[in-house]
């Protein structure tokens, strides 16, 4: 009895181990990987990326856009306008929440 209970927390022991054998293996892979120099690829990508922001923040939107671009954009922003109200609807919306008021029952 006691060694049938002793062989099963072992197994538990060593499920639990394997388990966290497992996650610690996948996560050095990430920290090695990011420690060590990017391929080839990676590095034109993100290049490319950060070409690109700054040309988009030299040009203050989007980057090689003709007026056709900002007329259809005019449009758009007016038909949302239409639709759905008032307000500039190219920032993100600001959320206000309050904390609700929780009172004590008396007992």
């Amino acid at each position: 009895m006691i060694l049938r209970q002793i062989l099963r927390l072992s197994s538990l022991f060593r499920s639990a181990v394997s388990v966290q054998l497992r996650r610690n293996i996948g996560l050095s892979a990430i920290v090695f990987n990011k420690t060590k120099e990017l391929d080839p690829v990676q590095k034109l990508f993100l290049d490319k990326i950060r070409e690109y922001n700054t040309k988009s923040k030299q040009a203050g939107g989007p980057v090689d856009a003709g007026p056709e671009f900002q007329k259809d954009m005019n449009e758009s922003l007016a038909r949302l306008q239409r639709a759905y109200g008032e307000g500039d609807l190219t920032k993100f919306p600001e959320f206000k929440f309050e904390e609700p008021k929780f009172e004590e029952a008396p007992k």
